[in-house]
């Protein structure tokens, strides 16, 4: 079985059984949610935290960071990152959203001066390196495109990805000895060192310059000109003794991981949307024109003009519910269970929660294979089901970073509609995905732009 079969026989069972199911694998039962109402349960419960096997295939690169942890390395990682995203540092990282922008505008420009007609642009191409700019700036302080070893990295990066990729649709390779001895567990050695040596370097560097007194006093200002990376709260937190030189090498790996792909397939796909539906587009440019009125400049732009255009933010939304970034979340038990519904699962129980299906279950959403961003109107969502929406996972893991996700994908392509029309290449209902911890295309997604007149 390939990655784009595995993908589709969780879609097949889905379809057919149009409920959640039990499979037994190898012996061991494995329980597949495409309910809300199920996923409610298991999401909300404080016994269920811990993630599923499958992610101990992440742990050679991201150790013990927010993604893979549990318990309460888990909790105590947790509760030390959240000062990262508060709505002040936000705000802050918004200016790197605003700048990674303009040189993305200045890229597409220069691809469509000489082009007569409209422009093609593979977005598997492009707008991977501006998310991976926009993480690297504001997780570790530093500019990727100014790093001699940037385009190693980006490389390195997709590399380990792949790795991971192959262990879950390779049973054979699930064995630890097997996938070191047999596998690629000797060629990732490589690839793991330079990714763990180029964050740690750039820790190494920060940290010689990160001021104690200054960053307490200043982070306070809210008019302060200082630039904070989430780094910054770590190095504040080692020099309390709650963390150490490794467990920031961790999260910064995890944050880096975790933001890179997951954006860019957001950006890709909302844009693949949009070339196909220019109504919808339309709505979306007059919308930013209402509310951004400096000719295009957007130099003024802040997190308050960004949280009016809900039209935009319906547009984020029913691309996540299509296409949610993670198709699919595990966890295990670590003993018996009983669920609310009264269900047991003894320990050792798989549970896989299928985003991808609870978002195109008919129960919460009509016509759900199409692409209707009125859907997320106020009006239209009052009466749905809390978790038949969870684009970022729910309960006490779901996503930290998910204010920062909406924030640079909402900059982004406030950027892109306000300089370009985006016109259709193929339909996105023809896209065909690929099994992996996130949704991936089988083949690149490609548009058309053309500049505005205006």
């Amino acid at each position: 079985m390939n990655s784009e079969q595995l993908f589709y026989y969780n879609r097949d069972y889905a379809t057919e059984l149009k409920r959640s199911y039990i499979q037994y694998i190898i012996g061991m039962p494995v329980y597949n949610i495409i309910d809300a109402a199920d996923a409610e349960l298991v999401l909300n419960d404080n016994n269920l935290i811990t993630k599923g096997d499958l992610y101990r295939f992440l742990q050679p690169f991201l150790k013990s960071g927010l993604l893979t942890s549990t318990g309460k390395h888990w909790h105590s990682r947790r509760k030390l990152l959240t000062p990262a995203f508060h709505f002040k540092i936000l705000e802050q990282f918004l200016e790197v959203f605003k700048q990674e922008s303009v040189k993305f505008i200045d890229l597409l420009q220069n691809m469509s001066t000489n082009t007569v007609g409209p422009c093609e642009v593979n977005l598997n191409n492009v707008i991977p390196r501006f998310t991976l700019n926009s993480i690297c700036e504001t997780a570790l302080g530093v500019r990727l495109d100014d790093c001699a070893d940037g385009d190693e990295y980006r490389n390195n990066i997709t590399i380990a990805e792949h790795s991971f990729i192959n262990r879950v649709i390779n049973p054979l390779l699930g064995s630890d000895t097997l996938y070191n001895n047999f596998g690629n567990g000797r060629k990732d050695i490589p690839t793991l060192k330079n990714l763990h040596a180029f964050s740690s370097n750039i820790i190494k560097k920060r940290r010689q310059n990160f001021n104690r007194e200054a960053y307490e006093t200043e982070s306070s200002d809210l008019n302060t000109k200082q630039r904070y990376a989430m780094l910054d709260t770590m190095l504040l937190a080692e020099m309390d003794g709650l963390i150490d030189h490794a467990g920031i090498c961790e999260e910064v790996d995890t944050f880096m991981f975790e933001g890179f792909d997951t954006t860019s397939m957001n950006i890709i796909l909302a844009l693949a949307y949009l070339a196909s539906h220019p109504n919808k587009q339309q709505l979306c440019y007059e919308e930013i024109t209402q509310f951004i009125s400096n000719n295009g400049e957007l130099n003024d732009l802040d997190s308050r003009t960004l949280g009016q255009l809900k039209y935009l933010e319906c547009v984020i939304k029913e691309t996540q519910r299509l296409c949610p970034s993670v198709p699919s979340i595990m966890r295990e038990c670590h003993e018996d269970t009983k669920l609310a519904n009264n269900l047991i699962m003894p320990k050792g129980t798989q549970i896989i929660v299928h985003i991808f299906d609870i978002h195109r279950n008919p129960l919460y959403f009509e016509e759900p294979n199409e692409f209707i961003p009125e859907r997320f109107l106020p009006e239209n969502s009052t009466q749905r089901h809390p978790f038949a929406f969870i684009p970022f996972s729910a309960g006490r893991r779901n996503c930290i970073g998910q204010k920062f996700a909406m924030l640079e994908v909402k900059t982004l392509l406030v950027y892109i509609l306000s300089h370009f029309m985006v016109l259709p290449v193929s339909n996105p209902k023809d896209y065909r995905y690929l099994a992996g911890i996130l949704i991936r295309t089988k083949e690149d997604v490609f548009i058309k732009i053309t500049k505005r007149k205006n």
